[in-house]
């Protein structure tokens, strides 16, 4: 056979299961993506495969088979994700707990959160990841002397966002703030 016969006898096969394979595929997977995954992969294993291929019903078994066994990578590519994903998580607990008083960081984080997302990237990359404004230019993609204006502008940003979540202690006397005292 030559590639035109292999291409026809694919299309029609593919024409003649696509649906089938795909409610297989969909009745045991947790999301449409991962369906059309799995039938995705199926029909490229046909493809490469497809002087195995049979004819007639016989084709959509053996496509069952290809599904079946698409399937069980697609579920042991699950569970390794999911539990890497736990490893991870609890390696990053385990080397990122904080050491500071929880006072301190509730009240820093309720800073951070105040923040827009730009100035949060801005501080983390510079504090967490300990880059200096030439590093933080790569990595947002502009030049070293808007980082660094960025950055000085989110830390007064930052210090601003901390002082109003710092706790409200009594006055002692009754004189109302005037407005400059208050900003």
């Amino acid at each position: 056979m030559d590639e035109s016969d292999d291409r026809h006898r694919f299309e029609t096969v593919y024409r003649q299961t696509y649906e089938r394979i795909l409610g297989y595929a969909m009745r045991r997977c947790s999301s449409p993506e991962d369906a059309a995954d799995v039938v995705a992969e199926t029909y490229v294993v046909a493809w490469r495969r497809i002087a195995e291929l049979p004819g007639g019903e016989a084709a959509r078994f053996w496509l069952y088979g290809v599904a079946r066994r698409v399937l069980a990578n697609h579920h042991r590519g699950e569970r390794r994700r999911a539990t890497r994903h736990a490893e991870l998580t609890s390696e990053a607990e385990a080397l990122y707990a904080a050491s500071a008083a929880p006072a301190a960081n509730d009240r820093v984080g309720a800073a951070l959160d105040l923040l827009s997302d730009a100035d949060r990237e801005l501080l983390t990359l510079a504090v967490w990841e300990e880059l200096d404004p030439g590093e933080i230019a790569v990595v947002l993609g502009c030049s070293r002397n808007a980082a660094r204006v960025r950055l000085h502008r989110a830390r007064r940003r930052f210090a601003r966002a901390l002082e109003k979540t710092r706790p409200t202690m009594p006055r002692l006397d009754a004189r109302p703030l005037t407005e400059k005292e208050s900003r």
